[in-house]
């Protein structure tokens, strides 16, 4: 294997790392099991405390900024720097979607998105966080907030001269946002999706 390939290969197995689902487990609760039943952040965070969930988001962000800032200073000299790093970074947050080690049972993605962009662009990042906490705070429904961020993103990185790349990257990683929030899309068009304030998350 070449070493682009190993460090896509890394990237993904980086990224399927469950950070939820094991900061779940030394606190003696499968998240899949219980609240909505996914292992990103919100969920944690509701069943664990804001610290977990604090530690959570910033472990799923990480494991996609760290792939791809390592795949842009191992090829920063070479031409296809730019083609590695997104591959590298793409990798990763289809790691966290579909993880090898959970039967490719994953998370949805926005916190991973949140950590591939921190490093790609971002500027984008910071209005598309103003936007999910705008929207989260008018509406109530965390899942909103995503979904209006991550649709967001291929525009802002584009008004922000994002590279052709970057912008196809932010608009793949779109596409797949809103895939896995596809049952949270049904519940608001049917006004049974739950508010952030309840009990339990969406």
């Amino acid at each position: 294997m070449t070493k682009a390939s190993l460090l896509i290969a890394a990237s993904y197995l980086i990224g399927s790392i469950p950070f939820g689902l094991v900061l779940g487990r030394f606190a003696g609760i499968d998240v899949r099991k219980a609240g909505s039943g996914n292992i990103g952040a919100t969920n944690v965070n509701r069943l664990l405390g804001k610290k977990m969930g604090a530690i959570t988001l910033a472990g799923d962000a990480l494991k996609a900024l760290l792939p791809t800032a390592a795949a842009a200073w191992f090829f920063r000299e070479a031409a296809s720097r730019e083609l590695v790093t997104v591959l590298c970074g793409g990798a990763a947050f289809l790691g966290h979607l579909y993880p090898v080690y959970l039967r490719f049972q994953g998370g949805k993605g926005v916190a991973t998105a949140l950590g591939l962009f921190l490093y790609l662009q971002p500027f984008a990042v910071l209005a598309a966080v103003l936007l999910f906490g705008g929207v989260v705070a008018l509406s109530g429904y965390v899942s909103m907030g995503s979904l209006a961020a991550s649709a967001a993103m291929p525009l802002l990185v584009w008004l922000l001269g994002g590279t052709p790349a970057v912008v196809w990257l932010a608009t793949v990683v779109a596409v797949f946002v809103w895939i896995k929030h596809r049952s949270n899309i049904v519940r608001l068009l049917k006004h049974e999706e739950n508010s952030w304030k309840t009990r339990w998350p969406t």
